[in-house]
């Protein structure tokens, strides 16, 4: 095995086969030992968060076989916190695409002047570029296409993925008397050049709520997987 890259919440290893395992730590973003999904920081360790993480991605990204939906997911491995997947070629230097439910976090920080704390929103989606000194400003369609990061046909994919998955977690959420706010998800290209999603869905991507109280993301495996 050939580390690629040391992440903030996993490091990524080439693997003789071609494929690519994905390690999952402990570690989880957010600002002064406060989590928060999207945060560009680390910001905690949670003992056990790394497995946490990984049932909570295997368990969705299974339900997205089901549903014929592209995503990088082989198999998984939760006693090794690893997860095998398919090389990918990220968009650019890579983008986090958010689907948004209500307003909170960033989006709220934004406009403010225009809505309230926790407004519904209608699947709002937003794409943002990864890049830490730049504080991973968001980034529109017209931008994405004239800086050669995605073509305007790869984002209508994309936009509409994030919509099909989201509303895949969200309902899986809703069983469990759960509420998605909003989730960050990644995506790629495959070997012949398709988009898929890659990385992870799990409490450290996403804010739920029950009841009007917020759900750590230990918690929200514990209540979605038992």
């Amino acid at each position: 095995m050939e580390l690629v890259y040391k992440g903030k919440t996993k490091d990524v290893y080439k693997l003789e086969d071609g494929n690519v395992l994905l390690k999952f730590k402990d570690d989880v973003t957010g600002e002064n030992g406060v989590f928060d999904p999207g945060a560009n920081t680390v910001g905690l360790t949670i003992k056990g968060a790394g497995q946490s993480g990984l049932r909570m991605t295997s368990f969705f990204f299974e339900k997205l076989a089901e549903k014929k939906i592209p995503t990088h997911f082989i198999a998984s491995d939760i006693d090794e916190s690893s997860m095998t997947v398919k090389t990918a070629t990220v968009f650019g230097k890579g983008l986090e695409v958010i689907c948004r439910f209500r307003a909170v976090g960033s989006f709220l920080r934004r406009y403010g002047a225009y809505c309230e704390k926790g407004q519904p929103l209608d699947a709002f989606v937003e794409v943002t570029i990864k890049d830490d000194d730049r504080n991973d400003p968001p980034i529109s369609k017209d931008a994405l296409a004239q800086l050669g990061i995605l073509t305007n046909e790869e984002y209508v994919v994309l936009e509409k993925l994030t919509k099909e998955i989201s509303l895949v977690v969200k309902d899986e959420l809703a069983a469990k008397g759960l509420e998605l706010y909003d989730i960050k998800l990644e995506f790629g290209r495959d070997s012949e050049g398709n988009v898929m999603l890659i990385d992870e869905i799990s409490g450290g991507n996403m804010r739920v709520y029950k009841e009007g109280q917020y759900i750590s993301p230990m918690d929200l495996e514990k209540l979605i997987l038992g």
